[in-house]
């Protein structure tokens, strides 16, 4: 899954056009044009399709932190990141919606799709530790279609 893919699927999941994910990256203090972010968001096949950095993503995912949990108290924005795995994907969601591992299950139900509780806390670990593990496509996939299913809030 490209990082175009990611960022089409939580367009879909969030139900925002492109300028909405425009304003979204303005809050990192990153100006892009709707027009850029269509680019992104268009199949690889379709004409004016451009790549997604993993460093324009993770401005995105931090922008939607800043919109769904409010800016730090200090007003700082966390340093985008050159390489952005899954795992990170994965966080920065999970930190935009607030979720805990029950709210992340319940996304996952949402799909049938079945994750642990050691496996999910073991995509949350630090790489170097005994018991991180790399998330798996299928599992970012599934989480990505699961928001979808629910618009980004937990089942009550």
């Amino acid at each position: 899954m490209t990082k175009n893919d990611i960022l089409r699927r939580l367009r879909y999941a969030l139900q925002i056009n492109d300028g909405q994910m425009a304003e979204i990256i303005g809050l990192t203090g990153e100006k892009v044009e709707a027009a850029q972010m269509s680019a992104w968001t268009k199949g690889e096949a379709d004409e004016g399709h451009e790549e997604l950095s993993d460093r324009m993503l993770c401005r995105f995912l931090d922008g939607l932190i800043i919109q769904k949990r409010g800016p730090r108290p200090d007003g700082s924005v966390a340093a985008p990141l050159e390489f952005l795995s899954n795992n990170e994907v994965l966080r920065k969601l999970r930190i935009a919606f607030e979720y805990r591992d029950e709210d992340m299950n319940k996304v996952f139900e949402r799909v049938e799709f079945v994750v642990t509780k050691a496996e999910l806390s073991s995509f949350f670990r630090k790489e170097g530790h005994r018991n991180y593990r790399k998330c798996p496509e299928q599992v970012l996939r599934k989480f990505l279609q699961g928001l979808s299913k629910g618009v980004g809030e937990p089942e009550e």
